[in-house]
């Protein structure tokens, strides 16, 4: 609007640079006018609605101020409810209807007297309230017909209600220009920086082809060490194999012989059975004839009988036995079938390793000889490394050396143009001096300067010489010192100088006072923020010490609660039956667990939803380390916690493990447990060879 404004008729300009304002209240004039500090002020009625057009023609928002308007009947006075004057600073002028010493008005002030009637019209109902913002409302609700404002900008009236400033500002303005000038910076810095990060990347390029060219070497040599360890291991295993066979059938020999044996034994048996039983049948017979040798008898009847028992109960044993090996010749048989199969399985692999064998040997030579072509090329970028680095200490010779001759050429330069500088100036002073003396010739003495050459020198009083009296009138005119005809045009250079120092000074004074407002408001907000966050800790911290201290003590103070922003914080612990002066007379678990009832308390006043600590539970106890666990636990509902830990208990209360492992002359690994029930779920280690399965080497090596 000001830009299509510019050439309309009457308009002064905006109203922001026709008035000025009492420093510390520029926040409270803000409020009050809102959007017509950047009106733009027509001098008539007329010429504001021929400037409305002009904007309503070119499309363009904007606002207009036209002077010699009506005024507005002057404000009615009003009575503020019993007791609220006296809560208000500085009073209540009932009889005016504003605040004593409180006007708006009087703290602004215009450059034209027509100016000053709209000021009056646009600050003639406002109210300012020095005090909170809750006064001002309370002012605002009682007399609502009025604009009532405080010195920090809040605004409250039938429009609506504001706290703060809701434009810019000239703080805004400040701002953006800063901003403005930290982006040109940026953009510079960055420009600067690509062409840094060029001239590195050209240097840098032949040793990365060289240390990449190295690097696959490596890989290579250990791509071979690795096939040549596969191959000793398979050999191995079908060692042990054989070993195992091996044994197996002198097993089965030795279980094949006693089996015969047992069934040699049986047969005696079986044949002495019918002997035995008709020695018993005779027995019967002589007992019934031989009555008299009962006794005898009966005695050897048990004996025969015992010894009959003693027989049944060893062809028992005898077939039990037989049934046993017979069962494991069957299984004997059964597993050495299997172990045929097996070593025929063996046999095939062990030539498909062989074959394998094959193809490293010949991988290994192939291998050898890229490593030696890669090695040409190693000393083919070397040479042109060196090539590089002797045109480039060349160059930068050649540039010291006309960097050097630059610098002298500027020197002799300087020196010259200083001896202009004084032939100009002497040559001025002679042609000046030489006009002044044909013109006093003209003006004194009415004569030109060749006749006056050729006139005869006149007698000198006093018997002085004609060069006498030169030199006197020199040395006077040395007194009197060079006449300088630039004396002019530097006083105007000097008198340009300092008005443009002038107003730089303003515009430093007024930035400064932005500055001041801006760093005040700053404060008071950190201020706001770090008493919020330290009444929250301040609390937490009292509630999570009992926790980890059961019937201790503990809060936190500050140094100077006066200063907030240059004060210190205080940790005040005290455990359960112990009286100590100093943090550092506790011992080491103690506090640690005082720095995690603090760092928790941060945490629970300010919560996020990821945690990372790093052993901070390292010099607990078990007791006080129960109690850590604990809060995790509490922790662990509302955030993710990461721990770095080397306590088994603290690793049995997670959710996922992560280690990181390395093996020689390897990179390093992540490997990564899940916990069912908060148990690591491990499973146990099995010797494969002993079971008589087979396993793959890399199968071997991951368990």
């Amino acid at each position: 609007g000001v830009t299509a404004l510019a050439e309309a008729a009457g308009v002064l300009g905006v109203l922001l640079d026709l008035v000025a304002i009492d420093e510390g209240w520029e926040l409270a004039v803000e409020a009050a006018a809102g959007e017509a500090l950047q009106a733009v002020v027509i001098d008539n009625p007329r010429n504001g609605a021929a400037a409305l057009a002009a904007l309503e023609s070119n499309d363009v928002a904007g606002a207009v101020l036209a002077l010699g308007r009506p005024q507005s009947s002057p404000p009615v006075a009003f009575a503020l409810p019993n007791g609220l004057a006296d809560r208000l600073t500085g009073g209540i002028d009932v009889a005016r209807g504003a605040p004593a010493g409180l006007r708006l008005r009087d703290r602004v002030r215009a450059s034209r007297p027509d100016v000053e009637e709209l000021l009056d019209l646009l600050f003639a109902s406002t109210v300012v309230v020095e005090g909170s913002w809750r006064q001002a409302m309370e002012v605002a609700l009682s007399q609502p017909d009025h604009l009532v404002v405080t010195k920090q900008g809040d605004r409250f009236g039938s429009g609506g209600w504001r706290i703060g400033l809701g434009g810019t500002g000239a703080t805004g303005v400040a701002l953006e220009e800063a901003e403005s000038k930290a982006a040109f910076a940026k953009n510079e810095a960055d420009r600067v920086a690509g062409l840094l990060t060029a001239a590195v990347s050209a240097a840098s390029a032949a040793t990365a082809r060289s240390r990449q060219a190295e690097e696959q070497r490596r890989q290579t040599t250990a791509a071979y060490d690795k096939a040549i360890g596969l191959r000793d291991r398979s050999a191995a295993q079908l060692g042990q194999l054989d070993q195992d066979r091996d044994r197996l059938q002198a097993r089965r020999a030795e279980v094949a012989t006693q089996a015969h044996s047992d069934e040699a034994k049986a047969q005696r048996l079986r044949a002495e059975l019918p002997a035995v039983e008709n020695e018993e049948a005779e027995y019967l017979n002589r007992v019934e004839a031989l009555s008299l040798s009962r006794t005898s008898l009966e005695e050897r009847t048990r004996a025969v009988t015992q010894a009959r028992k003693e027989l049944e109960v060893k062809a028992a044993a005898i077939g039990q036995r037989r049934e046993l090996l017979l069962s494991r010749q069957i299984e004997t048989e059964s597993r050495l079938g299997r172990l045929v199969g097996e070593r025929e399985q063996a046999r095939a692999r062990r030539v498909g390793l062989e074959a394998a064998i094959a193809e490293v040997d010949e991988l290994a030579q192939r291998l050898t000889g890229l490593s030696v072509t890669i090695g040409r090329w190693i000393e083919v970028l070397e040479g042109e490394h060196r090539a590089q680095s002797e045109a480039a200490r060349l160059v930068s010779a050649e540039l010291t050396a006309r960097r050097s001759e630059r610098q002298a050429a500027e020197r002799e330069l300087v020196e010259v143009r200083e001896r202009r500088s004084r032939l100009e100036l002497s040559e001025t002073e002679n042609r000046v001096r030489l006009e002044a003396l044909t013109e006093a010739l003209r003006r004194e003495l009415d004569t030109e300067p060749d006749v006056a050459l050729a006139t005869g020198l006149p007698e000198i009083e006093g018997g002085v010489g004609p060069e006498a009296r030169v030199r006197d009138l020199e040395r006077e005119l040395k007194l009197m010192g060079p006449i300088n005809p630039l004396a002019l045009e530097e006083f105007e250079a000097l008198k340009e100088r300092h008005d443009f120092l002038d107003s730089q000074l303003d515009d430093v004074k007024t930035a400064r006072r932005d500055l001041n407002t801006l760093i005040r408001s700053i404060d008071e907000e950190i201020v706001g923020v770090f008493s919020a966050a330290y009444a929250d800790v301040a609390t937490n911290f009292v509630g999570l010490f009992s926790m980890l201290f059961p019937g201790g003590k503990g809060g936190i103070t500050l140094t100077n609660p006066d200063d907030v922003l240059n004060c210190g914080v205080e940790v005040e612990a005290k455990p359960s039956g112990k009286n100590v002066k100093k943090l550092s007379l506790l011992s080491g678990g103690e506090r640690s667990l005082v720095a995690l009832a603090f760092l928790f308390a941060v945490f629970r006043s300010r919560p996020s939803p990821f945690y990372v600590m790093d052993e901070v539970e390292a010099a607990l106890d078990d007791v006080n380390l129960s109690r850590f666990l604990s809060l995790v636990e509490e922790f662990r509902q509302e955030a993710q916690l990461i721990i770095v830990s080397h306590q088994k208990r603290t690793m049995e209360a997670a959710d996922v493990l992560y280690g990181v492992s390395m093996k020689p002359g390897g990179s390093s690994k992540v490997v990564s447990e899940k916990v069912e029930g908060r148990r690591v779920a491990s499973q146990p280690l099995i010797d494969l060879r002993s079971s008589g399965q087979t396993v793959e080497p890399e199968q071997a090596e991951a368990s």
